[in-house]
């Protein structure tokens, strides 16, 4: 029996390595959405256990004498819910999945990291104390989310330094365990600039947790896109060119972090506003503050992709396909939200493979269409597993191209920005029989990505063709074209 169980354990494992080539899908839950009414409700169970390859329970303290704190004793442990048992023992049902537990956030603020990463006792406690726990609770790993070094309340001057000292000192004593030790990181240049040794975290941690979002919001008095993948014309100057996917991943590429560390964070939520002029309802809109809370997340300014998916079904909607930045926006009177999609997820899911990371990040899983009320069941999670999944990935030297210009299906009033492509979105001849990527049967710019019965189509830009042998847009004399 021992055998069988260590042979099906070992089976688990490669089946999972080769069904997603060796990539990432971290998936971060929010364990208060327990508390949100309705169809919003997400408890441990609703929790799929082969969807992702780590789960990163969401969140514990850390005290000034380096002790870990439990933040909801009711929901976590055993004379409540017992959350923290059932999260781990979703093992079972696959030995392959990793668990963390991730230890800050940003209401824990900063005072507290940085009280006990600038002594070198307090380093000691916080490391042996974060061992323990892993193994008293059965976690594979921790997941460190300071918020954010050398920016808040704390030590500001030596934060930046002192956080890799921490890291060092969780390195040393998982080492000896087989624990897993990562970060979630802000992106933007702007950011990380202050706050992180990238080098010096990179050296010690086993992956970085790029939060690739709230690159705007309705602070900002104008509209702008959550997780933009590029740059768009309405950003002018230097720091305003920064805050997009793409940029920030290639700052920490050129700061010294290996891609073979970085995990992409998406984002299964959208940022809202509220137009201050319904005629004017683009991106660069001005807003008069944040958008209405949604009647699960009920928080101003926010709205999850379940809330927003359910919007448009209700046909109200208007539904824009932004194609310099690759991200949907919608509106509906003086409400607006910028957000990702299915498409877009592919979108960052052909970025993942181009530069080589690691694989890609959501926060969280308890945002997704999990009861599946639009369509796919955890539609947007699913999207990235299975885009990951497709293929070998290229590397950053032999991809020539990664900008899709086409529009997805969706069962929602749908335009298209005056900055986009307008493609069509019929079906043609094509029957999607598997999944994965398949180029068109007789026009090479064309090609498809299948999720099972669900198809997407998509052209390749500037007369390129796609290459079926690395799944990537490709320079014509490169593709044997019928």
């Amino acid at each position: 029996m021992i055998k069988l169980v260590f042979t099906f354990t070992l089976y688990m494992v490669l089946l999972n390595n080769v069904v997603l080539g060796g990539k990432n899908v971290v998936c971060y839950l929010g364990t208060w959405a327990n508390y949100r009414p309705g169809d919003g409700k997400f408890a441990v169970s609703n929790i799929d256990p082969t969807l992702c390859t780590h789960y990163i329970y969401s969140f514990f303290g850390v005290n000034n004498d380096g002790t870990i704190a439990i933040l909801d004793s009711w929901l976590d442990l055993p004379d409540g819910l017992n959350f923290i048992a059932q999260f781990n023992n979703l093992k079972q049902a696959n030995p392959a999945l990793k668990t963390l537990a991730a230890i800050g956030g940003w209401n824990l603020g900063s005072a507290k990291f940085s009280t006990v990463a600038k002594d070198a006792t307090l380093r000691s406690t916080f490391a042996t104390q974060a061992r323990i726990f892993c193994q008293k609770y059965g976690f594979d790993g921790i997941d460190i989310d300071w918020e954010y070094p050398a920016q808040r309340d704390g030590d500001r001057s030596v934060d930046k330094a002192n956080f890799v000292l921490m890291l060092n000192d969780l390195e040393q004593e998982f080492s000896n365990y087989g624990l897993l030790l990562t970060v979630a990181v802000a992106a933007a240049a702007n950011s990380a600039a202050i706050s992180y040794d990238i080098p010096g975290i990179s050296a010690v941690v086993d992956y970085i947790n790029l939060m690739e979002y709230d690159f705007h919001g309705s602070y900002d008095g104008i509209t702008g896109e959550n997780a933009p993948l590029y740059a768009g014309p309405a950003d002018i100057t230097a720091t305003q060119q920064q805050l997009n996917v793409d940029s920030s991943v290639k700052y920490w590429l050129n700061q010294g972090a290996p891609a073979s560390k970085l995990n992409l964070g998406m984002p299964l939520y959208g940022r809202t506003y509220t137009l201050s002029d319904v005629n004017q309802n683009g991106i660069g809109a001005p807003v008069s503050g944040a958008g209405t809370a949604g009647p699960y997340t009920q928080e101003a300014g926010f709205m999850g992709y379940n809330e927003i998916c359910e919007n448009q079904l209700t046909g109200a909607w208007t539904d824009v396909w932004y194609n310099v930045q690759m991200v949907p926006y919608a509106y509906n009177g003086n409400q607006w939200v910028g957000y990702d999609n299915a498409r877009s997820i592919l979108a960052k899911c052909n970025l993942i493979k181009t530069y080589g990371l690691a694989g890609g990040m959501f926060w969280s899983i308890d945002t997704d269409d999990f009861l599946g009320k639009c369509g796919t069941k955890f539609e947007l999670t699913t999207a990235l597993k299975n885009c990951l999944a497709s293929s070998n990935n290229p590397t950053t030297t032999t991809a020539k191209t990664t900008t899709l210009s086409s529009t997805t299906q969706v069962p929602v009033t749908s335009t298209t920005s005056t900055a986009a492509v307008v493609t069509t979105t019929t079906s043609g001849t094509f029957v999607c029989q598997a999944t994965g990527y398949f180029r068109d049967p007789v026009n090479c710019n064309k090609y498809y990505y299948c999720s099972g019965t669900y198809r997407y189509d998509f052209n390749c830009p500037g007369g390129l063709f796609f290459n079926t042998q690395y799944n990537y847009c490709d320079y014509p004399y490169n593709v044997p074209c019928p």
